[in-house]
């Protein structure tokens, strides 16, 4: 049987391949983003832009949108997030307010209101894209660092929250993952050693499968290039 999944961050390179791989495999597949729409479209998405996950009211509706479109909601996958690069003593300090919104209180928000639907489903599933980079920050990485961090702590704990009630709560914690972004940020890298979005998509496929039933509160690192 078909389930119902959620992508938020659908509309980026991770989203768009974590979506695609839904798809295929036949799930009803709804992408919520902060962008207006997607660059790339999936045929039988459905796409609901122009989303802030920190607004419980915005998000809240499009909970509801994607329930009532597809049955109810069977996983949860938080992509969305932003990364900065900048040092404490040059940088800004609202950029750690920033990531904590877009990586760690963006995945609360939708996670909380979520919970009643993905309860209801019975076998439900909340991946998490975490961070290698949070396991230990390098010069410039603070901010980001310490938000997804944020992210592993809200994986472990929501996991032992839900035990027994049908739901399991993973994060992933890639390396670099190849996008034109970071390449573009790292010319002089060696890409064949980043993680490329469709590797972590099938990992995720595994961690949201029956397969996985017994895997909760687990930070799987991803880092294997091509």
């Amino acid at each position: 049987m078909a389930r119902s999944i959620i992508v938020t961050g659908g509309f980026g390179v991770l989203g768009q391949a974590v979506a695609e791989a839904f798809a295929r495999q036949g799930d009803k597949v709804a992408r919520i983003d902060f962008a207006p729409a997607p660059k790339v479209a999936i045929p039988g998405a459905l796409d609901i832009g122009g989303v802030d996950l920190t607004d419980a009211a915005a998000t809240s509706a499009a909970l509801e949108q994607v329930a009532a479109a597809h049955g109810g909601i069977d996983v949860l996958v938080n992509v969305a997030g932003g990364f900065t690069w900048e040092t404490l003593e040059g940088g800004s300090l609202d950029s750690w307010a920033k990531m904590q919104a877009m990586n760690l209180l963006s995945n609360a928000t939708i996670t909380k209101l979520a919970l009643p639907h993905l309860i209801a489903a019975h076998e439900a599933r909340v991946v998490n894209i975490g961070a290698g980079a949070a396991i230990k920050a390098g010069m410039g990485m603070g901010a980001y660092a310490a938000s997804k961090s944020g992210v592993h702590r809200l994986t472990e704990a929501l996991a032992e929250e839900l035990a027994g009630k049908g739901v399991t709560v993973n994060a992933i914690l890639p390396s670099i993952i190849d996008t034109p972004t970071n390449r573009a940020d790292m010319p002089d890298a060696n890409f064949a050693e980043w993680v490329k979005p469709e590797a972590i998509a099938e990992v995720i496929l595994f961690l949201a499968s029956p397969a996985a039933a017994s895997i909760t509160g687990a930070l799987i690192p991803v880092t294997r290039g091509a």
